[in-house]
């Protein structure tokens, strides 16, 4: 499922964008889950990081679209963002809210669908880098690098991470999921542990940045064979 946000405050050409989306699902397989603001003001202050492509008019209502891709910066460094525009000048000031691309009007599918292939093969390799988990009041998207291990605490997960931690309503079955065959462990039933960052196994614990997880018995076998292929795959 990709999540896109559509910004356009003219109804005909949204109703285009999202017939073109539709079409590009039958042809490809991709589905789309679509988001809809028609005006730059509401786009800024609902926006929420949580979305894979951000389809945005330059000329909209209360706040133009570049000034508003400037702020969407500010608290959403990865979504890839394209300028819906009949002004070609747009895309080279694109460059300093890090656009992708742009999409000229009056629209067409060809070219659409061509952009939007373009812009899908960044959004899967944002997907491999990336996790969203379900937080408080939306979603946060987590560099999958930067958590260090998710813990079970009653009803909610604990994602300790290089710049702290955070609390998610998502279920360790969701993230072992999520991040299977991303390098991460279960080492028992409350902890799932990224194995970049285990820097030993001590008197049964594994010991992750400075903290000692104690591995369950049933699960030490499985564990390390897990660390022993991670850590051979680095070093073939």
């Amino acid at each position: 499922m990709i999540r896109v946000l559509i910004a356009e405050d003219d109804p005909r050409c949204y109703q285009e964008l999202e017939r073109f989306l539709d079409d590009y699902s039958r042809e490809t397989g991709r589905t789309f889950q679509i988001t809809h603001y028609d005006n730059g003001e509401d786009l800024v202050e609902r926006y929420r990081p949580e979305f894979d492509l951000l389809l945005l008019d330059v000329d909209m209502p209360f706040l133009d679209g570049m000034t508003a891709a400037g702020h969407i910066r500010g608290v959403d460094p990865e979504v890839v963002i394209v300028f819906v525009t009949n002004l070609a000048q747009y895309a080279i000031q694109g460059y300093s809210v890090n656009a992708l691309d742009y999409i000229l009007k009056p629209l067409n599918y060809f070219s659409f669908s061509q952009r939007l292939t373009r812009c899908l093969r960044y959004v899967k390799k944002r997907e491999e880098a990336y996790v969203t988990v379900s937080v408080k009041g939306g979603a946060l998207k987590l560099e999958v690098g930067d958590i260090c291990y998710i813990e079970r605490l009653g009803h909610q997960l604990m994602f300790h991470t290089r710049d702290g931690i955070h609390a998610s309503s998502s279920t360790l079955q969701q993230m072992e999921e999520a991040l299977a065959d991303r390098g991460f462990a279960r080492r028992n039933k409350g902890y799932l542990v990224n194995l970049a960052h285990v820097r030993g196994v001590q008197d049964g614990c594994a010991v992750v940045q400075g903290d000692r997880l104690l591995i369950s018995r049933g699960r030490r076998a499985a564990f390390l064979d897990a660390l022993a292929d991670y850590v051979g795959g680095i070093r073939a």
